[in-house]
């Protein structure tokens, strides 16, 4: 059955492994706003009961003001008119409701300290759930700092914008509200002053936040590629170390390091001067306040109560709108991390199973292709017309040069990517007529690059099954030649391995990751450079002890070592994307082709 992909998988970088940032394509703000609504959506009573209490706090607080002015009246002006008994009430119900403004600024700050952690891990986990959705060829395209950096600073620096400007918003609307109020109801001359200060306020806001949304954007990009950077040079230390070039990598860390903080300092320098540019504004509307007020005194139009109220609430007027206008600096700077958070959830996950696919259970292990092509990039093929047939307990080598397409191979039968046009089948079904996970639970793999997580030496082991006993595992670990290793180790199984094993050799790693795959139900396997870390001595040891312990099992393997494959009921021999040669090692060597020149070629010397 011919197959035809067209679109259905990302657009892929150049075979040489290149990677880019995360893509920082513009989304419309008020996307951005629902779709962070939503998250707030997904705690809506604690919401509800924040918003009260700020509405409650800020009220209450606004009391006070008012108070402070009843009692400087009731102080009077001359010797003798003082009410002390008004004063004092005045005094303590001033203190009174600040004391209760301030228990319900605690209760809010828990009620907010419990949303803010809703939100910070369904946001954190709606971005990893759809990490582990995606595609192989997704981290083949993009740094993982860059990633990593997403769902570490970008998520908290969203949240930090969920959890509390939005209520430092809600508490501004109701402190300028209540304060704009109370100003009108004291004297509705001065409060004209706003009149000019206010429209000048939002004028300047509109403009600068305008100029730093994109510097904010470039932040958080140039964080990510430092983010990248980094990773991949604590990765590659060891190299860098072996060819001396730790002054070049601080040259390349100082480059990145001087784009990050000037894109952080030019961020910064037109985000904070919003505040301090909309303060000014304000204290001019203080000082003209202050002007009128003592003319209107003079008048007798106000007392002084009134225009320390006045004074007052003026001052809570403008703090709020001085308060948003930082706040929408923050703002700025949420919606790129935003952005960068919704791209990384809206990447394209892996196609989605067939309709009707079915689950492939208990696969014998016979692999069909038919005339397969791939490309990674246009016009550019890396695979053409490959065809072949495993049969059920078949070893299949694949041999070839570097580039030739070998590991390519792999990755196709296992669906990590989609091939253009052929077929590929598994017991007689359609790789794309089965579910991914069903086709890719029918094979164990073990990998040219080895990968061991932070754990004891029998979890990595058991990794492959979860019910795995000690007996079971050290049987594997036998015929894999590590036992003995293990067993003089302080806590012998039970002994802890470091982050991706690097307390241990490279050989010993992949004698691990061996025994893994041993101890996998798989019916098939694939073996790519599995044996590349290992002496010739225990290579061989492995290979006896693999063909026992596989017995019946469909392998695939690839070694650029021919050594380790002249046993292969079947070797494919790869070249710029063709099989032009298969068949068994002594036939291969019978014709004299281009397995053989690469046979000999490792045994020439010089």
């Amino acid at each position: 059955m011919s197959r035809m992909i067209r679109g259905g998988r990302l657009s892929r970088m150049e075979t040489n492994g290149d990677r880019r940032a995360l893509p920082t394509a513009r989304m419309p703000r008020k996307q951005i706003l629902k779709r962070l609504w939503s998250y707030l959506g997904r705690n809506r009573a604690l919401l509800l009961l924040a918003m009260l209490l700020t509405f409650l706090s800020s009220s209450v607080g606004l009391v006070g003001p008012r108070l402070s002015g009843l009692a400087i009246d009731a102080i009077g002006i001359g010797a003798g008119e003082a009410n002390f008994p008004l004063v004092w009430r005045y005094s303590a119900l001033m203190a009174g409701s600040y004391a209760l403004s301030s228990l319900l600024g605690y209760m809010l700050s828990r009620i907010t300290l419990r949303m803010t952690r809703n939100i910070i891990y369904r946001m954190r986990k709606d971005v990893f759930d759809k990490l582990v959705s995606l595609p192989v060829n997704f981290f083949d395209k993009y740094q993982a700092g860059e990633i990593i950096s997403v769902i570490s600073y970008d998520v908290d620096t969203v949240n930090e914008s969920l959890s509390t400007d939005l209520l430092q918003i809600i508490q501004s609307v109701v402190t300028v509200t209540v304060s704009l109020g109370m100003m009108l109801m004291i004297e509705p001359t001065l409060t004209l002053v706003f009149v000019v200060t206010v429209p000048l306020t939002a004028v300047y806001t509109k403009w600068i936040t305008g100029r730093t949304r994109p510097l904010f954007r470039r932040r958080s990009q140039k964080l990510g590629e430092l983010n990248g950077y980094m990773e991949e040079m604590m990765g590659g230390k060891r190299t860098t170390r072996a060819y001396g070039r730790e002054a070049q990598v601080l040259a390349g860390f100082d480059e990145k390091n001087e784009e990050a903080v000037s894109a952080y300092t030019t961020s910064e320098y037109y985000g904070t001067m919003i505040g301090p540019s909309v303060g000014f504004i304000n204290n001019i509307s203080m000082a003209l306040i202050s002007i009128f007020g003592a003319l209107l005194f003079l008048r007798g139009r106000v007392g002084l109560g009134d225009i320390s109220s006045f004074v007052q609430y003026s001052r809570r007027f403008s703090g709020p709108i001085n308060e948003l206008a930082g706040i929408l600096g923050e703002l700025q700077s949420a919606f790129s991390a935003a952005e960068r958070v919704f791209r990384l959830i809206d990447a394209e996950p892996e196609t989605a199973d067939a309709p009707g696919a079915t689950v492939l259970t208990d696969a014998s292990g016979d692999v069909k292709a038919d005339s397969v092509y791939f490309r990674y990039l246009p016009d550019v093929p890396v695979i053409k017309d490959f065809s072949m047939h495993a049969r059920p307990g078949d070893l299949i080598a694949i041999a070839g040069p570097t580039g030739a397409g070998k590991t390519t191979l792999v990755n196709l039968l296992m669906r990590f990517y989609d091939i253009d046009s052929g077929s590929i089948s598994v017991d007689g079904h359609d790789i794309y007529d089965v579910t991914r996970s069903s086709l890719r639970g029918a094979y164990t793999m073990v990998l040219q690059d080895s990968w061991l997580f932070y754990g004891s030496i029998f979890d990595n082991i058991a990794y492959a099954r979860s019910d795995a006993t000690l007996e079971e595992v050290e049987a594997v670990a036998k015929a894999a030649m590590i036992h003995s290793f293990i067993t003089k180790l302080p806590q012998g199984y039970d002994t802890i391995i470091g982050d991706d094993g690097v307390n241990i050799s490279k050989g010993q790693k992949q004698l691990i990751t061996i025994a893994r795959a041993m101890l996998s139900d798989a019916r098939m396997l694939i073996l790519d450079e599995a044996t590349s870390n290992v002496d010739t001595q225990t290579e061989r040891r492995i290979q006896q002890a693999m063909r026992t312990l596989m017995a019946g099992r469909t392998s695939f393997v690839i070694a650029h070592r021919l050594s380790t494959i002249r046993n292969a009921d079947n070797i494919l021999v790869v070249r710029d994307g063709n099989i032009v040669e298969q068949g068994r090692h002594e036939d291969l060597m019978d014709e004299d082709g281009f397995y053989a020149q690469l046979y000999y070629a490792q045994f020439e010397t010089y």
